[in-house]
């Protein structure tokens, strides 16, 4: 099959709208406290602005996957920024937390259709070209960091220059531009009508949901709270239900047999202990940045640049051809073992440390580490499924990560609480917590290691990449 003339253009648009979807969970840091008294936000209903975002993207991607196999990868993903339009509307011209709140769900729901399908859409033009696999996929992984650094300089720029609506806003245009594009770039993929599995769908999403919403709050409220241990029961039994209703339903939302594909559950483990070792990384550099060494927030965006630049070179330049050599598996363990290696560094800064000698090495370490797990991880667990099944996987990759996140940073921020980060205006306390949180999340990366050495598989090598250009 001769290889799809747009791809490489269609692989900027997708790329793009990951881009897009990842700033959206960092672009709104810098407005939150114009936002608070705009709005009329508590201190602690404050949170939910980002919050609302993460529970409905984490709570629905496995649905935006399935989906996208159902009715076409090319419709989901035009759906998906038509609600993502809808949302930052709202989320705009919100006039209190209420409208607020649900505008950045809406956001989030509209996200958890983009990314499955954009990655379905990318297997798709690239399929039968092994030699090109890996680079798109560089480039498409490395969006994602490129898209969180961005989001805190423009979220600076935008709060600075012009008001805190515009950091939704800035959405309508480019949502819009990406739909007009779409006809004309993305390929139409047929789906398989084959009926929605609604009872599954309500099961799967509330109870993802619900623990996600439990995992955020647990660290306010506490890890054995009466109201954290019911939504975390609740939400066990809504999965369980879910997965009880696969087993029975002629056309499940997720046929249980795909969890037979070979690497897809340790790769899909290794995206979660990814996410739990890394957001935590970069949640709390942020903040030793700015509550300890005092950096504003558009310097301490830009002190994260090297680390954010030097992931990005890797995954375009080098993890491609690490996979070609090497397989998956030897570049997840070794960079999780890395990324622990970078975050052991990061746990000796100090309360007047300096961006130098404290901040650069480990984080730089960290990006290494990063660089060679995110794209061999996401490969192992999408590569051996059916076309057919392409968006499920990539959903189900993404909701790993997501959850892995979420789980990583509530843990890590009981930790770094427990160690004194609580402490706001005493560096030695707050440096102290974090140097905590450091440490137990390179535990989680070393025990990704672990098990990945233990539980993926070894796959044949892929040929050595070609020197084609990347121009359409």
């Amino acid at each position: 099959m001769s290889p799809d003339p747009r791809r490489w253009r269609a692989l900027a648009v997708l790329a793009g709208a990951q881009f897009m979807v990842i700033m959206d969970t960092s672009i709104i840091g810098v407005a939150l406290p114009d936002m608070q008294r705009a709005l009329g936000f508590s201190q602690g209903g404050l949170q939910w602005v980002f919050n609302a975002y993460v529970v409905a993207l984490g709570g629905l991607l496995l649905l935006g996957g399935r989906l996208s196999d159902l009715f076409g990868a090319r419709r989901v993903f035009a759906a998906g920024w038509l609600v993502l339009i809808a949302g930052s509307v709202l989320a705009a011209a919100a006039g209190g937390p209420g409208l607020e709140i649900a505008g950045r769900a809406v956001q989030g729901a509209g996200s958890a259709l983009i990314a499955p399908s954009s990655m379905t859409l990318l297997m798709v033009l690239f399929s039968g070209q092994p030699s090109e696999l890996p680079k798109a996929m560089a480039f498409y992984g490395a969006a994602a960091p490129a898209g969180g650094t961005a989001g805190v300089f423009l979220g600076g720029v935008i709060t600075e220059w012009l008001s805190w609506p515009w950091v939704f806003i800035i959405y309508i245009p480019i949502g819009l531009l990406s739909l007009a594009l779409v006809p004309a770039l993305l390929p139409a993929i047929p789906g398989r009508k084959t009926g929605v599995d609604l009872l599954g769908a309500a099961a799967v999403t509330g109870g993802l949901a619900l623990a996600v919403y439990a995992i955020v709050q647990a660290p306010e409220r506490g890890w054995t709270a009466t109201s954290t241990v019911l939504e975390l029961a609740g939400a066990v039994l809504l999965l369980g239900i879910f997965v009880a209703i696969q087993r029975a339903v002629r056309a499940p939302l997720m046929p249980l047999s795909i969890w037979r594909t070979p690497n897809l559950a340790a790769a899909n483990v290794a995206m979660t202990l990814l996410g739990a070792a890394w957001i935590p990384m970069w949640y709390f550099l942020n903040l030793y940045l700015q509550q300890v060494l005092g950096y504003g927030a558009f310097p301490s965006g830009a002190a994260l640049v090297p680390m954010t630049a030097l992931m990005m070179l890797l995954m375009v330049g080098v993890t491609g051809r690490l996979i070609a050599r090497f397989g998956t598996k030897p570049l997840i363990v070794t960079g999780l073992v890395v990324l622990a290696a970078g975050l052991g560094v990061l746990s000796t800064i100090h309360p007047h440390g300096g961006f130098v000698t404290d901040v650069l090495p480990g984080s730089l370490i960290s990006a290494v580490g990063m660089a060679l797990v995110f794209i061999p991880a996401t490969m192992a667990a999408i590569g051996g499924v059916a076309p057919e099944q392409g968006g499920l996987a990539s959903g189900i990759v993404n909701t790993t990560y997501q959850i892995g996140s979420a789980v990583g940073l509530a843990a890590m921020t009981a930790i770094a609480t427990s160690h004194g980060a609580g402490r706001l205006g005493d560096m030695g306390a707050l440096t102290h917590g974090f140097q905590a949180a450091f440490i137990g999340a390179a535990i989680v990366a070393l025990a990704g290691a672990a098990l990945g050495l233990a539980t993926l598989r070894t796959p044949k090598p892929v040929p050595e990449p070609e020197r084609e250009s990347v121009s359409a």
